[in-house]
C-alpha cells in the first residue's frame, strides 16, 4: 500500500499461506509489478545546516535512572544497557549517504532482541538520533519519540530535516527518532542494490531478518527505547504509518502510554487492499476540489473551465502519456502512471501546492514536456510512491517498505482476486484507481506468512491519545481518524478534526498546532468534538 507523507508516512496481521501455486505467467506479472515499486526514500542525502559547532561538547545532564523496565527481557538488554550518545556519523548507504547532520544531533545504538519471542537469543542494533531539549533543564519533560511515516523511512535521516517544525516541542523535550527494523541503520533489508528485484532476492539477501521487521516487533523496540531513555511512560508523535505503530504500541503497552499524538491516521479497520481503495477514492475527491478551484481562479486552467469535465480532460492526458510519454529536462520519460502519482503528491501538500500543480499541468498540456510533474512523481516517502517506478537516489526505503508491509499483512491474493481489486479501485477513482491499485501484487509470492489482516490498536486503560485527522487528506482519508478513535476505545481516543487539504496538518495549521502543543506540553486534552479550520 502506500501511505507516504510529506513530513513523511503508512501500512499491516492471522497467519495463513499464500494461496497455493500460480501459473508461471502470473508469477512473471507479479514480479514485473513489484519491480516497479521503486521510490526515493524521503530525506535521503539531505544536507542540514547546524546551529552549533560540530565539535561542541554536549552540556552535561544528570544521569536518569530508568524505571518500569519492559518485562521478559534479559538484564543485559535492560538494567545492563545504557545508551552512549556521540556525534552522528555520515549516513550509511542504506540510509541514503550524504553528510553528517551536525552538532545539534547525537546518535546512539540500542541493542534489542531479534525475536521478542526468544529474547535471549540473537540481538540487533537499532539506530537512534536525538536533538536535546533547547530550554532549561528543570522544565524538560523527557523524550518525545517521533516516527515520520513510511514504512521504510529513516528517522535518523528525517529528524534533522523536519526538527524545525517541532521546535516548540523541542524546547521541553529531547526530540528522538530512529530507524525502524529493516530500514537504514537497523538491520537494513536488501531486495536489490539499484531497484527492488523481487521476493526471491529479498529472501536470498535478507531472509534471516524478514520475519522480524514487522510493526509489532518495532513497537516492542519502542518500549525498550522508552526505558533506556529514562522515561516511565512513552511520549510519542507518529505521522501516517507512524500512527499505526503508535496504535500497536498502545495496544501492547497501554499502561506505558504517556502523551501520544497520532496525526494523519491510517484506518485500523481496513486491510491492505481496502486502504488502497479508500485512498484512491480520497485522492479523486481531492483532485475534484482542486479542479473547481482551478476553474474559478485561472482563465486558462489546464484542467478546463468546467470542473465537472476536469477528470475526463486529465484522464485523456494520462492516456496520451501512457501511449506516448512526455520528455523531461532530465532525459526521463513521463508516462501516465508517473503523472498520476505526481498529481497525487501535489495534492498531498495541500492548497499551498495547487498553484504549482497548475503550472506543472500547463507545462505538459501546452509544451508537451513533463519536467515539473516528473520531479514530483518521486518526491515522497516510500508508502505514497512505492508504485511509481524509477530508480531511487539512495537508501533502502523501497526494500524496507515491501518487507515491512508484507511482514504485517497476511493478504496474498491470487491473480483473479487481484484483478477484481483493481477494477474496484478504478470504479471509485477513474483517474487514479488503476495506478493506486497496482499495489495489490505487493506481497504476491512473499516467502513468509504475514502477521495479520488489520492491526489491533485497542488500548483499554491507556491515558488519552490525541488523534489528529484532516478532512481533505488524500492519503489517509478522514474516516480513518474516526475509526482509529473508536478502535483505541472511547475512553482513550480523542479526535481533533482539522478542516484542511493535504496529508498532515502539524505545524502548518495554527489551530491544530496550538492544540497539539497544549496536549504535549501541558497535558491539556482537547474537548471531544473540537474542530479546527
Amino acid at each position: 500500500m502506500g501511505v507516504g507523507d510529506r513530513t513523511p508516512g503508512r501500512t499491516r496481521r492471522t497467519v495463513r499461506g499464500g494461496g497455493g501455486a500460480e501459473p508461471a505467467t502470473v508469477r512473471r506479472r507479479a514480479v514485473a509489478v513489484l519491480s516497479a515499486l521503486v521510490v526515493v526514500a524521503a530525506g535521503a542525502g539531505c544536507d542540514v545546516a547546524s546551529h552549533r559547532d560540530a565539535d561542541a561538547k554536549p552540556r552535561p545532564r544528570a544521569v536518569v535512572k530508568p524505571t518500569n523496565p519492559p518485562p521478559g527481557l534479559p538484564a543485559t538488554l535492560t538494567t545492563g544497557q545504557r545508551l552512549t550518545w556521540a556525534a552522528c556519523p555520515a549516513p550509511t548507504t542504506a540510509q541514503g549517504d550524504g553528510d553528517a547532520p551536525g552538532g545539534d544531533y547525537e546518535c546512539a545504538t540500542m541493542k534489542a532482541p531479534l525475536d521478542y519471542r526468544h529474547p535471549g537469543r540473537d540481538t540487533i542494533r537499532v539506530a537512534l538520533i536525538r536533538k536535546r531539549a533547547t530550554g532549561p533543564e528543570e522544565k524538560r519533560l523527557g523524550s518525545l519519540v517521533l516516527n515520520f511515516g513510511g514504512p521504510g523511512v529513516s528517522g535518523v535521516m528525517e529528524l534533522p530535516e523536519f526538527a524545525d517544525g517541532y521546535a516548540s516541542l523541542g524546547e521541553r523535550y529531547d526530540l528522538v527518532s530512529f530507524d525502524p527494523r529493516g530500514v537504514g541503520g537497523t538491520i537494513p533489508v536488501n531486495c536489490g542494490t539499484k531497484a527492488y528485484e523481487g521476493s526471491d532476492v529479498c529472501a536470498k539477501r535478507s531472509g534471516k531478518i524478514l520475519p522480524y521487521v514487522g510493526t509489532a516487533h518495532t513497537a516492542r523496540d519502542l518500549d525498550l527505547m522508552r526505558y533506556l531513555l529514562g522515561d516511565r511512560r512513552l511520549h510519542y508523535f507518529g505521522v501516517s504509518y507512524g500512527t499505526e505503530l503508535g496504535g500497536v504500541y498502545a495496544h501492547l503497552f497501554p499502561k506505558n502510554v504517556g502523551r501520544l499524538v497520532l496525526e494523519a491516521p491510517v484506518d485500523p479497520t481496513e486491510n491492505l487492499l481496502q486502504r488502497d481503495i479508500s485512498q484512491a477514492r480520497a485522492v479523486q475527491a481531492a483532485f475534484e476540489r482542486f479542479a473547481r478551484h482551478c476553474a474559478e481562479t485561472y482563465d486558462d486552467c489546464p484542467t478546463g473551465s468546467d470542473p465537472d469535465r476536469a477528470g475526463e480532460r486529465v484522464g485523456a492526458l494520462l492516456a496520451k502519456l501512457t501511449k506516448t510519454p512526455a520528455a523531461t529536462d532530465g532525459g526521463e520519460k513521463l508516462d501516465g502512471d508517473l503523472a498520476a502519482h505526481a498529481i497525487g503528491n501535489f495534492l498531498d501538500l495541500g492548497k499551498d501546492s495547487w498553484g504549482q500543480l497548475v503550472k506543472a499541468l500547463a507545462e505538459v498540456t501546452e509544451k508537451g514536456t513533463g519536467t515539473q510533474l516528473m520531479k514530483k512523481a518521486y518526491d515522497h516517502a516510500p508508502g505514497a510512491t512505492a508504485r511509481t517506478g524509477g530508480e531511487p537516489t539512495g537508501g533502502n526505503g523501497t526494500s524496507a517498505y515491501v518487507a515491512i508491509t508484507c511482514a504485517d499483512s497476511d493478504l496474498r491474493p491470487g491473480f483473479d482476486s487481484s484483478e477484481k481489486w483493481i477494477k474496484d479501485a478504478e470504479a471509485v477513482s477513474p483517474l487514479f484507481g488503476k495506478a493506486w491499485a497496482s499495489g495489490v501484487y505487493l506481497c504476491y509470492d512473499w516467502p513468509f506468512h504475514g502477521e495479520r489482516d488489520t492491526p489491533d490498536v485497542s488500548a483499554k486503560g491507556a491515558a488519552p491519545i490525541l488523534v489528529v485527522a484532516g478532512t481533505g487528506d488524500p492519503t489517509t482519508p478522514y474516516p480513518g481518524g474516526r475509526h482509529m478513535v473508536s478502535e483505541l476505545g472511547d475512553e482513550v481516543g480523542v479526535l481533533l478534526t482539522v478542516r484542511a487539504e493535504g496529508h498532515g496538518t502539524y505545524p502548518q495549521n495554527r489551530c491544530a498546532g496550538k492544540a497539539v502543543d497544549a496536549y504535549l506540553l501541558d497535558g491539556t486534552v482537547p474537548a471531544r468534538g473540537t474542530t479546527c479550520s
